[in-house]
């Protein structure tokens, strides 16, 4: 009965660990689709009523920003203005802003989920229809489902590069899938703004 009991366990244990191997790695497959390799919705920007640079990693984004801007792409600038350790080069633009194509706004909560509300209520407000967004490579696919659940402007996403090692990029799939999850189950925004 004993030999039993450990070759039944034993058996049992080995072909756990190989779903297991296996459903990490579909995952990491589909983690690096998502994340690594996002299909934004252009891969080069049209003209917009305004860029868009979310928040968070900001010597990464603001100046893709800035240069879209400078490229005439939309004439506004909108900020996502946090004051957090992340976002410093944004906040100091926003700091003390008097400059009328510079719009920053403060998203409630400050999330992705949060970011997507205030922009939906920024182009409501100021009768854009085509935006272009600026966030992180990895941030894109999440971004982008939360932008589309909150508002019907059209969205075009442009991705800035983060410099990040395998255990970065393992950190964000993680955080990113986990956004991901929570903006299928639960919408950003009930209806489009």
């Amino acid at each position: 009965m004993t030999i039993l009991r450990w070759f039944l366990g034993h058996r049992l244990l080995r072909h756990s660990t190989t779903a297991a191997v296996c459903l990490f790695a579909v995952w990491l497959l589909v983690a690096s689709i998502l994340f690594v390799y996002p299909s934004a919705s252009a891969a080069e920007p049209a003209r917009a009523d305004a860029v868009v640079v979310l928040a968070g990693a900001g010597n990464e984004r603001l100046p893709v920003g800035l240069d879209l801007v400078k490229q005439g792409y939309a004439p506004v600038l909108a900020l996502s203005a946090t004051f957090t350790p992340g976002n410093i080069r944004a906040d100091a633009v926003c700091t003390g802003n008097r400059n009328p194509l510079i719009v920053c706004f403060n998203p409630e909560p400050m999330t992705t989920r949060g970011e997507a509300r205030a922009v939906a209520r920024l182009a409501k407000d100021r009768g854009w229809t085509d935006i272009i967004v600026v966030t992180s490579r990895y941030h894109v696919t999440r971004a982008e489902l939360n932008l589309e659940q909150c508002s019907s402007v059209n969205v075009t996403m442009v991705e800035s590069q983060p410099d990040l090692g395998p255990g970065d990029w393992l950190g964000r799939f993680v955080e990113e899938t986990g956004g991901v999850a929570a903006g299928l189950i639960r919408p950003a925004c009930a209806n489009p703004i």
